[in-house]
């Protein structure tokens, strides 16, 4: 079984479009495509419990992104500065790239 393909990758700027975070936006830190969920920078920040271990001898509370569903997020496009979908195209080399519904420039 081959693995799920993902509008958005690693490193892009996307903004969020529903949930507690609505309208916030962030770069994708991690992607999980078999789950269809993304971890964006500054977004769903959840705290978590941590035991005293070596690296952290004092414990006590951290906060951290947790991940979100990749379809509560929509790609920042770098041309017009605004959120919209992508679709992608095949150049005359086979390679596909992704463009901006928006304004039809390329966001790679």
């Amino acid at each position: 079984m081959s693995k799920p393909k993902l509008h958005v990758k690693k490193g892009d700027k996307v903004q969020v479009r529903s949930g507690k975070d609505r309208g916030k936006e962030g770069e994708v830190i991690k992607v999980f495509p078999a789950k269809s969920r993304v971890i964006v920078e500054g977004v769903n920040i959840i705290k978590k419990h941590v035991r005293p271990t070596q690296d952290n001898p004092q414990g006590g509370i951290v906060e951290k992104e947790a991940p979100i569903h990749s379809s509560n997020v929509m790609l920042i496009c770098n041309s017009c500065g605004e959120a919209s979908r992508t679709a992608k195209k095949v150049l005359e080399d086979g390679k596909k790239i992704r463009f901006c519904k928006k304004c039809g420039e390329d966001v790679e």
